[in-house]
């Protein structure tokens, strides 16, 4: 039944790379499928089938484990159906914070209360530009932050108008403006940009691809 397994990529410790909560070691569990197709994707292998779970055997190892925190990610974790059985089984597991990392397309309204989300707002040179569902800016509470991956000035441009249209430095707790991977566009660079125009936002890098962790 949903409401006792989801479809897994894999499960694993290691430290968080990304957002505010960089730096913590942090349990995962990846589900499987992806409704997007971005052109940076570093987890390719996580939009097909994966392997079924329950999700009582998910919360115990969160349990069992000693990392700070517990991220659920895909892939896009809020297609699967049973998605919110399993973030309301991590956060009940324990006191320890639970992220969902998602790239905005689906209703955020399906993410219980008290598991906090990393939003994607997906960029025009991503290949999926255009794919934020717009409701979920109305749906963004206080401990949620927005991402935005950025490959070029075009996007960077862009990101900062939407951050500063739709005033998201209010509504959430941080937006977070990273460079794309391969994407040429140098952390320094970008950082330049934020700088120069005063952005309320906190630049990101990816932690564990420096540190050479998944």
């Amino acid at each position: 039944m949903h409401g006792e397994s989801v479809e897994v990529s894999e499960v694993f410790t290691a430290i968080q790379g990304e957002s505010s909560w960089a730096g913590y070691p942090c349990f995962f569990v990846r589900l499987a499928g992806c409704n997007l197709r971005c052109g940076y994707c570093d987890t390719p292998q996580a939009r097909g089938r994966g392997r079924t779970a329950r999700i009582a055997e998910l919360a115990a190892q969160w349990r069992e484990s000693r990392a700070a925190l517990a991220e659920i990610t895909g892939g896009e974790p809020l297609l699967q159906p049973g998605f919110p059985a399993l973030a309301a089984a991590l956060r009940d597991a324990g006191p320890r914070p639970v992220l969902v990392e998602t790239n905005g397309s689906q209703d955020l309204a399906r993410i219980p209360e008290g598991v906090m989300a990393i939003v994607d707002v997906k960029c025009p040179g991503s290949g999926a530009g255009g794919s934020f569902a717009a409701g979920n800016l109305g749906r963004l509470r206080p401990a949620d932050e927005v991402k935005f991956v950025i490959a070029d000035r075009a996007d960077y441009e862009w990101a900062r108008a939407f951050s500063a249209a739709h005033e998201l430095a209010r509504r959430c707790r941080a937006v977070l403006f990273s460079p794309a991977a391969g994407s040429g566009l140098a952390p320094a660079e970008l950082a330049a940009w934020i700088v120069e125009d005063g952005l309320p936002v906190r630049l990101q890098v990816q932690l564990h691809r420096l540190i050479g962790m998944r």
